[in-house]
């Protein structure tokens, strides 16, 4: 909730903020076919700064979409191929012995790993063992590396945007529910409708991509991130998300009877963090000074989706965590 005696922004200033994200929809749709959703996710996402994982079949431009934000947003982009040998240093970096040619002694210089960029896709990244996806845990977290002994700053804006296969298929890892909470977002990738598919296949056997216009720059990134801090959350906002919250969690007396038989773990308080952050993100992109509670419950599925972790009688009666959210938003009031 915002401190009333922070300078308020004034319509100006949002206005700009629409105008931003409307760049920036017009120069992915150049490349990118549908997934209007996804990218508005995408966009509250990085601009409330919380990492997203994409969780999805492979080829439904999972990472040409990450990419392809980058190219549009002017960033330092990175990408890491996660696969099964990956260790964590192949993602942090190393110290490398070096000699110098002029005196002859050698000294350790450490050799910065592709995580030190703007934009990190990490793609497949439940491809890896737990312990290299764990590398990620203190960049996610405090935008820092510590490695050989010594801490290094990360450049920002800094996030990760994940994609990850669904773990039913062969030769994956379930990320652990500590590295799953570090990521803002679990953002659903479905296949395109008719017409969608129809399009891309035009557009990906025909002429080249249509090139990709940067419209911001990270300085710019930045001072939006710092508006969305800014945009005023109301008392009933933040209350709802903290209802919304709690709701997930089995032992709150608050709890409806459907999440104590079938959750065996619900959301922590990052989550109620994190609703709000991202109700202001989309208000701002929405050229509003004030989020809703509307905003709370359009984000509540990616927002605590990924932590909700459903029990062996959900699974057999098929209830998955998505649906537990579903009809925690039919049941939790929105006033209160």
């Amino acid at each position: 909730m915002m401190d009333r005696t922070e300078p308020a922004l004034d319509a100006a200033a949002v206005e700009s903020a629409a105008r931003a994200r409307d760049a920036i929809l017009t120069q992915v749709g150049r490349r990118i076919v549908g997934q209007r959703q996804v990218v508005d996710q995408m966009l509250v996402a990085l601009f409330a700064q919380g990492h997203c994982l994409f969780v999805g079949v492979p080829g439904l431009a999972k990472t040409l979409l990450v990419r392809t934000l980058a190219e549009a947003l002017h960033l330092d982009f990175s990408r890491i191929q996660f696969t099964p040998d990956l260790m964590p240093s192949d993602i942090t970096g190393t110290d490398i012995l070096e000699e110098d040619p002029n005196t002859g002694k050698r000294a350790y210089t450490f050799l910065k790993g592709p995580i030190f960029a703007n934009l990190l896709l990490a793609d497949e990244i439940n491809r890896t063992p737990p312990k290299t996806q764990a590398a990620l845990l203190q960049a996610m977290q405090e935008g820092k590396v510590t490695a050989a002994g010594r801490t290094f700053n990360l450049p920002p804006p800094f996030l990760v945007f994940a994609t990850q296969n669904p773990v039913e298929q062969e030769g994956t890892y379930p990320l652990p529910e500590a590295q799953l909470d570090r990521f803002m977002f679990l953002i659903d990738v479905d296949y395109p409708d008719a017409a969608e598919e129809a399009e891309i296949v035009r557009r990906t056997t025909g002429a080249a991509d249509q090139a990709v216009e940067p419209v911001l720059d990270a300085a710019r990134i930045l001072e939006l991130q710092a508006m969305v801090r800014k945009i005023y959350a109301g008392e009933d906002v933040v209350k709802y998300a903290v209802r919304l919250t709690r709701a997930t969690r089995p032992k709150d007396a608050s709890a409806p009877a459907f999440v104590k038989e079938f959750v065996s773990w619900g959301a922590g308080p990052r989550a109620s963090q994190y609703l709000v952050l991202a109700a202001k993100a989309r208000a701002l992109l929405g050229g509003r000074l004030n989020a809703s509670r509307d905003d709370v419950a359009a984000l509540a599925g990616p927002v605590l989706t990924h932590r909700v972790l459903t029990n062996f009688h959900a699974e057999a009666e098929r209830v998955d965590a998505a649906e537990i959210v579903r009809r925690l938003l039919e049941t939790v009031p929105r006033e209160g």
